[in-house]
């Protein structure tokens, strides 16, 4: 890892307790990868609330019986053509699909498009999971 830098943590011991017992339940090998992912994690949801440009899976699961659905959907996608940037079609059973779409842009935009989708009449299920883009993504 470049450029580690140690510093140390002070928090009550049944703070750590339920710390210690989260690692060991994620499986970390130590506190400081477990450190590592929280403020990751923080940091992402910050810029999502910012709304950094971010990547996101948008992720529904929805009745294709229902008139017109797949169309709407691919039409909100198409509409969203700059920042879709792949979709995952699964056939759950008989009667519902499953649906993962890849996307990228800012984050107000994306939680635009996924209310748009999830919002729509036959979509059972929906919701979007994103992360920061990153630097010098183009």
């Amino acid at each position: 890892m470049k450029g580690v830098v140690r510093f140390g943590v002070a928090m009550e011991g049944a703070l750590l307790d339920q710390f210690d017992r989260h690692i060991h339940q994620r499986g970390y090998a130590n506190r400081s990868e477990a450190l590592r992912d929280l403020v990751r994690g923080q940091l992402a949801q910050a810029a999502w609330e910012r709304g950094d440009r971010t990547v996101a899976t948008i992720t529904i699961v929805y009745d294709h019986h229902v008139r017109e659905l797949t169309e709407r959907l691919t039409a909100i996608q198409h509409d969203y053509g700059d920042n879709v940037v792949s979709s995952l079609h699964v056939h759950l059973n008989h009667h519902q699909c499953l649906e993962v779409i890849v996307a990228r842009g800012q984050a107000n935009v994306l939680k635009k498009m996924a209310d748009e989708i999830t919002r729509t009449k036959g979509v059972l299920v929906g919701n979007i999971t994103a992360a920061p883009a990153g630097e010098g993504d183009e």
